[in-house]
């Protein structure tokens, strides 16, 4: 049985990695490491809590002593590296928390496996989760392809851009068998209410404002969160040592746009007038440093590994969107801060 260890897996991609790797490989132990911060939410888990191949450990991987015991312990033969600070606007009033997660941590985890597989790295494997914000932004035309140059704007993406630097410089120095892989943004189920798609699914259902940056017209590139996870799972087993793979969703919205959209859905399921939820649209001071547009081609990964989106965007927000109508109580709990009392609940708060 291999033990695998995914960190950040309370959190809103971590926990559908998770899943899928517990559902899908019961002969895999998967070790879910999270530090539970504002974004950890281990209620985003409770289907697979008991199961035999999963285990639960509470930590920080800034704590470099904490992760060589966790290492030696568990022996891993796989890490999936998802934790992250990851939120643009928190990076701008504290950017050292980035650094310290982002970079230190990272660091650390790729001295542990180091040290855990110096003498035997076969079947081995790193895989670092990063993100297309890494490369900068885009004007009206272009593609992030993997062979696009770094240019980070905001201290989240450019501790990212250092993380990513760590792990090539892991594989290209000490052999480690490494991959990297950078995403578009994802939506989906679980996702943390400070985010655009379910803030404003949450602020449309309770008629609260739509606060949007500037004129709305900053482009993202969208994927389901589940087939982030699938892309994950390929990437995991089938990548090429040294690879990276960008993922995306080859489906590019303004802000403003997706957001109309979003109205439109919401109006119709909640039995309201059309044209009625947009009115909540309000713009507000732009983003220091927000990159206008970014757009990641996913052929590599399309061609070398035969991954590709398994849904067209409008039945991913529909599916989103229904999502989070059904799970008030999930959204309650978040934005109330109660969710954080399950960990308490399941492990006694140790």
């Amino acid at each position: 049985m291999k033990t695998i260890l995914i960190t950040g897996g309370a959190g809103f991609i971590g926990s559908h990695v998770v899943r899928r790797f517990v559902d899908r490989y019961p002969q895999y132990k998967i070790v879910n490491l999270d530090k539970l911060t504002y974004a950890g939410n281990l209620a985003n888990l409770k289907d697979v809590v008991g199961k035999a191949n999963y285990e639960f450990v509470k930590g920080d991987i800034v704590d470099s002593d904490f992760i060589f015991k966790l290492f030696e312990e568990k022996q891993f033969d796989g890490v999936i590296h998802l934790a992250a600070e990851s939120h643009v606007d928190r990076s701008i009033s504290n950017p050292m928390e980035f650094v310290y997660t982002n970079v230190i941590g990272t660091v650390n985890l790729l001295n542990a496996a180091r040290h855990i597989w110096k003498d035997n790295m076969e079947d081995k494997r790193f895989y670092h989760i990063s993100t297309d914000e890494v490369y900068g932004s885009l004007g009206n035309e272009g593609i992030f392809t993997e062979k696009t140059a770094y240019d980070p704007h905001s201290p989240y993406s450019a501790s990212k851009a250092g993380s990513d630097h760590f792990v090539r410089a892991y594989n290209d120095t000490f052999g480690l068998p490494v991959v990297i892989s950078n995403c578009s943004n994802n939506y989906g189920a679980y996702q943390f209410p400070e985010k655009l798609i379910p803030l404003f699914i949450n602020n449309i259902k309770n008629k609260k404002p739509l606060p949007v940056y500037g004129e709305g017209i900053n482009v993202r590139d969208w994927l389901w969160v589940e087939d982030h996870a699938s892309a994950i799972d390929i990437i995991f087993h089938k990548g090429g040592n040294g690879e990276t793979y960008n993922i995306g969703g080859f489906n590019e919205w303004r802000n403003i746009d997706l957001i109309r959209l979003m109205c439109r859905i919401m109006d119709k399921k909640l039995g309201r007038q059309p044209g009625e939820s947009e009115k909540l649209i309000t713009f507000v001071k732009d983003r220091a440093g927000h990159d206008l547009r970014y757009a990641i081609d996913a052929t590599k990964l399309k061609n070398e590994l035969e991954w590709e989106p398994s849904l067209q965007f409008e039945e991913g927000i529909d599916k989103t969107i229904d999502w989070y109508l059904a799970n008030e109580e999930w959204m309650e709990n978040v934005t109330s801060g109660d969710y954080q009392k399950y960990y308490d609940e399941m492990y006694g708060g140790r």
